[in-house]
């Protein structure tokens, strides 16, 4: 309860300083500096699980366009580390929540999802490497979700390796104390543009309108760079495409 009034208090005054001084950015930094007071209050009653200050608890009590100025200050290149208590404390704290990650139930469960993201995103870019693939693992129940309810987005099917790339990189980059599942939603979203749904195609298939031939049976190597190739005309134009240009040379 100390904790709540005191991010909305705070929350109320910084928004007060920050429409007063109208700053094109603002940090920890700046906060000291322009009310020093509320640095104290905050340092002593606002900590996250693993004992520092959480400044995503004070920036999401101000106003959105307050909130799109943070810029907390991180270190470029942290040192990896491998830390277990640290996410213990986060998971433990949660342990009976973590289905929001698979079916969340309501709004209050997708603002449990963010604050466990979040929280696991902040050890993650201190360096902690345990964090990282932990928060990815959870990250990939949902995006699984998406993708079976997404028609768009099930163009990732198939592709765990590049997902998993690009959650990282949202891990790495995260900085503004919005919602870090919606960051990471239409970060695949934009990513998934250029990307061309996969599709399944079986050799036993009937070649043309035989009904003993398959296209198994048409299989062959080359000689020159050992692809595997297939004769026949009847081949689907996405095979020919995925062989490369020795298709069809026989």
């Amino acid at each position: 309860m100390v904790k709540w009034i005191v991010q909305k208090r705070v929350g109320g005054l910084l928004d007060e300083l920050l429409s007063r001084y109208r700053p094109q950015t603002f940090s920890s930094a700046w906060i000291l500096k322009h009310a020093p007071d509320c640095y104290r209050v905050i340092r002593k009653h606002v900590r996250s699980e693993v004992g520092r200050i959480d400044w995503d608890q004070i920036t999401c009590a101000l106003e959105p366009k307050h909130q799109r100025l943070w810029r907390p200050q991180v270190n470029k290149r942290p040192k990896p580390y491998r830390d277990h208590n640290e996410v213990s404390l986060i998971l433990n704290k949660y342990r009976s929540k973590l289905y929001v990650f698979i079916a969340p139930a309501d709004t209050d469960d997708l603002r449990t999802r963010d604050t466990i993201a979040v929280a696991l995103v902040r050890i993650a870019q201190l360096g902690n490497l345990l964090a990282k693939a932990e928060l990815v693992n959870l990250i990939c129940y949902t995006v699984d979700e998406w993708l079976d309810k997404c028609d768009y987005m099930s163009r990732w099917r198939g592709r765990d390796d590049d997902v998993r790339v690009h959650l990282e990189g949202c891990i790495r980059r995260y900085r503004y104390s919005g919602s870090f599942l919606r960051y990471v939603f239409w970060t695949l979203h934009c990513a998934g543009r250029g990307l061309r749904p996969l599709s399944a195609y079986s050799l036993d298939d009937p070649v043309g309108t035989s009904r003993t031939k398959r296209e198994i049976d048409y299989v062959i190597r080359s000689p020159e760079n050992e692809i595997v190739c297939l004769r026949t005309k009847w081949v689907s134009r996405a095979l020919a495409y995925q062989l490369g240009p020795t298709f069809g040379s026989n």
